[in-house]
């Protein structure tokens, strides 16, 4: 399997790549099967990625970096909080994937900070980012302030967001697309390949959404 991290971290050394680097290992020791680890470095591709807006195609780098990000199993995804928001340079890098890129695509989200009140910016920024993008983002996001590293807690986040990933990873590989649209949210014909069960939502026009949580429970042994 292909895991992907991209980090936006600008730094050297970065507390953002540092995150992603513990989460890329947590996720491949958790997964079932070898793992490759591929790393975007966001800051090493900050003027393909401008040129990329200005003339519609993207560098060499650039061309690398989207086709690791769109051919991976899963995604690991970390950006410094600037603003009270993902960085600049973090958004710019999505902007430019295709629109269809990422959906059905197993996305871990993280972020760092300098203080433990930006800790929302998972939920009020990153999540709906990847939920417009049709990705299945994993229940679990890491937030490291400052005062995170070295303290009870942050350890225990890693490792439970990245078991999270590696059993969404392990059991959407070699699935159909059809069924990998399906556990990304969005509504799927009755009577499709995904398992329903439970609370089931049906439509008047013949589609049934099914939650989360139970496509999750669905997929385990």
């Amino acid at each position: 399997m292909k895991l992907v991290v991209v980090s936006a971290g600008l730094s050297v050394p970065s507390s953002t790549r540092l995150l992603a680097d513990r989460l890329a290992a947590a996720t491949a020791g958790r997964a079932s099967g070898a793992v490759d680890v591929r790393v975007v470095e966001l800051r090493d591709l900050a003027v393909e990625i401008a040129h990329n807006f200005t003339n519609g195609f993207p560098g060499r780098g650039l061309s690398a970096a989207i086709d690791d990000v769109t051919s991976a199993d899963g995604l690991i995804v970390v950006t410094p909080v600037f603003s009270a928001s993902y960085s600049g340079l973090f958004k710019s890098f999505f902007d430019v994937l295709d629109k269809d890129a990422l959906v059905g695509k197993p996305v871990l989200i993280a972020a760092t900070g300098g203080t433990g009140r930006h800790s929302l910016v998972l939920e009020h920024a990153l999540r709906p980012l990847f939920a417009y993008l049709r990705a299945v983002v994993v229940p679990t996001g890491v937030y490291a302030a400052s005062e995170d590293w070295g303290a009870e807690g942050l350890a225990e986040r890693i490792e439970r967001a990245s078991g999270e990933l590696a059993v969404l990873m392990s059991a959407l590989a070699g699935r159909s697309a059809p069924t990998v649209q399906a556990l990304a949210g969005t509504t799927v014909p009755a009577g499709s390949s995904l398992p329903a069960q439970g609370n089931v939502a049906a439509r008047e026009d013949g589609f049934q959404v099914v939650p989360f949580a139970e496509q999750l429970a669905a997929l385990r042994p």
